[in-house]
């Protein structure tokens, strides 16, 4: 099918005055519009575009199956979440596990212990790795969801995603980035052999919390958009990507720990280019799905 040459035109011209995403945003808007939002159109079009900040939480809480498909549905649905965050709430209130001056994070944390049967005996014992976890997505979370009852469910949903439909997957990532980056940049892949270093880079920071910590909220949405709509292969694409980014400073130091220790406190100041570039990497390697309105 022939190329219309003047939404070519229009694109461009829309790019170079900073509206790249104006058509994108008019897509999203007619899917959006339909009675029974369709998931699978929902999920292609996360994949290939960023999500509009305005519409991002409505898609991620569709695609994480924390509201329904039918429009109809949602605001029933949303008052029923409501009531179980404050039953539960309540509960821990009563038994003593969370009070006025409990943080945030941790008031997330307990309520999803207790409603996925792991709430410890004691509140004062010490966290597990998974804890570690959630609480790094939620500290994430919170600094882009302003309604904590949204954001509740919003974490609670997304550390279930990849706990469940991700379990397999994420433990072999650190294979997918050696295997990437053999063909992106042999020689840096040789030095980081050659310091031990592959073995001790900040997997459980990049790949078990997804980036929370690591990457500041703009550039972390992105990531997670491509995450939460089905792929968390992106997630070796960005460390790819850091990898290259920073190949001058890595290539200067030889030891695994300082690599550890650069890596996981990464400058701030260019990740939305980082980002950009991943998923330029994770196009060419994957491809770009097919989207249709």
């Amino acid at each position: 099918m022939a190329e219309d040459p003047q939404r070519n035109f229009r694109s461009v011209y829309y790019e170079k005055v900073g509206f790249r995403g104006v058509e994108e945003k008019k897509s999203l808007e007619i899917l959006l519009k339909d009675d029974r939002l369709d998931i699978e159109k929902l999920c292609t079009f996360s994949q290939r575009f960023p999500l509009p900040s305005m519409y991002r939480i409505l898609v991620w809480k569709v695609l994480l199956g924390i509201l329904p498909p039918h429009h109809e549905s949602h605001g029933f649905v949303m008052r029923c979440r409501k009531e179980q965050y404050k039953d539960v709430h309540h509960a821990l209130q009563v038994i003593r596990f969370i009070k006025d001056s409990t943080p945030q994070v941790e008031v997330f944390l307990r309520i999803y212990q207790l409603e996925s049967g792991k709430l410890p005996r004691n509140p004062s014992l010490s966290s597990e790795a998974e804890d570690e976890v959630f609480l790094a997505i939620a500290k994430a979370m919170e600094e882009m969801v302003e309604d904590h009852i949204d954001c509740y469910w919003l974490i609670s949903s997304f550390v279930n995603q990849l706990n469940n439909k991700y379990k397999d997957s994420i433990p072999q990532l650190p294979k997918l980035l050696e295997q990437y980056l053999s063909l992106e940049d042999s020689g840096l892949l040789t030095h980081l052999k050659l310091c031990s270093a592959m073995d001790h880079l900040p997997y459980n920071l990049w790949f078990r919390k997804c980036f929370a910590g690591c990457l500041p909220e703009s550039s972390l949405q992105r990531v997670w958009d491509k995450v939460i709509s089905g792929s968390c292969k992106i997630l070796v694409f960005v460390a790819v990507e850091i990898l290259l980014t920073f190949k001058m400073k890595l290539m200067a130091l030889n030891s695994a720990g300082k690599i550890q220790q650069f890596l996981e406190n990464i400058p701030q100041d260019n990740t939305d280019a980082i980002v950009s570039k991943a998923i330029e990497l994770w196009q060419k390697h994957c491809g770009t799905p097919a989207h249709s309105v």
